[in-house]
């Protein structure tokens, strides 16, 4: 293969890439589009006219892009992260969730007029339908909260039907309000279910953020007063959390999303997805790592043990960031203000240790193996007081403007279709069936 160039009717040179397909002794010419060539490009490669053609063959879509998207980008070489083009570091310090909610929905930020609305209509659908309620009080006294979580998403969709109305900007409009508005209800009843403890209702006068913990919290008090530094650092982790570009979760949301299902079905697959631990798991992975190292003083031991193949470091390197992941910086900062109001976590220090020597040490430099967003974030949502049953409900909670803000983009791009990959059949050929008496 090699890179050339052509002329298109306008002129200008087109990239693309010579292809010899060495069983035929035929070249073909592929056009190159944002550094990517078109995986249908490759039908035109054949032995002969019966021959399907040829196929890219990539498991878990490591090199391969399914749709074109101006909402998040990332470069994982220079720990990079952005939304809409502004820097994750920018936003988590200067911004709100609700405004970042905004802007990954819309593509721009919102004017003052447009944000009041916004926050007016979000607020103003927090509350739930009573018969939800009781649908959770059905789940057993110890379901998981995320599977709760999964599961009234879901059911959400039997409560507002006109949601399949996906031609109609303000049917769709109004189902990413209800979808954002009312995830912090479902996350915090599902959470005080599993407790046994009586629904917290939303309180309209608290931000999203003050909101959420308070139906987490409160308990006898007639108002729940959130600490405005917990509130913030809510606030910054949901932002951190809100889009991560194809990952596996967002992937399902679009792919459901493609067969135009309803974003409530939608978003309930997508959450299946994050309760994976491959996904949504790994910051409690890495406290149960912590507890197991157990002390500052063994933290060389167990780095030594991890190089040998004897043990193995959670929260460190990501599939796409080589280089320090951005987030973590943010949420390394934001854990030293949390612990000023919840005194310090005492994992904190371990970890601290544990980033030193892997920074400093040659076998994880080589590798690029730098913390990512899961290696503190656990800690600081263990000092806050969630349990780690939360984390995956956290996570998906900061995640749905994202998810929705793909699933919009997806649905009015003329170019996607119904989801549905090829497949590389390597199994028996035609073969008679055998009655069970002579096998």
């Amino acid at each position: 293969m090699s890179p050339t160039s052509s002329t298109d009717a306008t002129g200008s040179a087109t990239p693309t890439l010579t292809v010899t397909d060495n069983r035929t002794g035929q070249t073909y010419e592929l056009p190159i589009e944002n550094g990517s060539i078109r995986a249908m490009d490759l039908r035109q490669i054949k032995v002969d006219e019966g021959d399907f053609g040829l196929l890219a063959y990539d498991p878990g879509f490591k090199n391969t892009a399914n749709t074109r998207s101006t909402v998040t980008f990332i470069d994982g070489d220079e720990g990079i992260l952005r939304y809409r083009g502004y820097p994750i570091e920018q936003l988590a310090e200067s911004s709100n969730f609700l405004e970042v909610a905004y802007l990954l929905i819309h593509g721009e930020l919102p004017d003052r007029d447009q944000y009041d609305a916004w926050d007016h209509e979000i607020t103003h659908h927090t509350f739930i339908h009573e018969n939800l309620k009781q649908f959770m009080d059905g789940f057993h006294h110890d379901a998981h909260p995320m599977g709760m979580l999964v599961s009234t998403v879901g059911a959400l969709s039997t409560f507002y039907p006109e949601a399949k109305g996906l031609d109609d900007p303000d049917a769709r409009h109004m189902q990413i309000i209800r979808l954002i508005a009312k995830f912090p209800t479902l996350a915090a009843f599902a959470y005080r279910h599993s407790i046994g403890m009586r629904y917290a209702y939303p309180d309209n006068d608290l931000s999203f953020s003050g909101n959420f913990l308070n139906m987490m919290w409160k308990t006898t008090e007639l108002k729940y007063e959130p600490d405005p530094v917990l509130e913030r650092a809510m606030d910054a982790l949901l932002i951190l959390h809100a889009d991560h570009e194809q990952n596996c979760s967002t992937t399902t949301m679009r792919a459901i999303g493609s067969s135009d299902a309803d974003p409530y079905s939608a978003a309930a697959g997508a959450a299946a997805a994050l309760y994976g631990p491959k996904h949504g798991g790994a910051n409690e992975a890495v406290l149960r790592m912590l507890n197991e190292i157990g002390s500052v003083d063994n933290v060389a031991d167990a780095v030594k043990a991890a190089k040998n193949g004897e043990f193995r470091l959670m929260g460190f390197g990501h599939r796409v960031y080589k280089n320090y992941d951005p987030r973590a910086k943010v949420i390394q900062g934001l854990a030293h203000e949390v612990f000023e109001v919840t005194g310090k976590n005492p994992l904190l220090d371990i970890a601290v240790e544990l980033e030193q020597i892997a920074l400093e040490d040659e076998y994880f430099v080589e590798r690029k193996l730098y913390p990512n967003v899961d290696f503190y974030s656990g800690i600081i949502y263990q000092a806050m007081g969630f349990p780690t049953s939360m984390f995956p409900v956290l996570f998906a909670m900061g995640r749905i403007p994202g998810w929705l803000a793909h699933w919009q983009e997806n649905l009015l791009d003329d170019e996607q279709a119904i989801v549905r990959p090829r497949q590389l059949f390597v199994g028996e050929d035609e073969r008679d069936y055998v009655g069970i008496e002579d096998r």
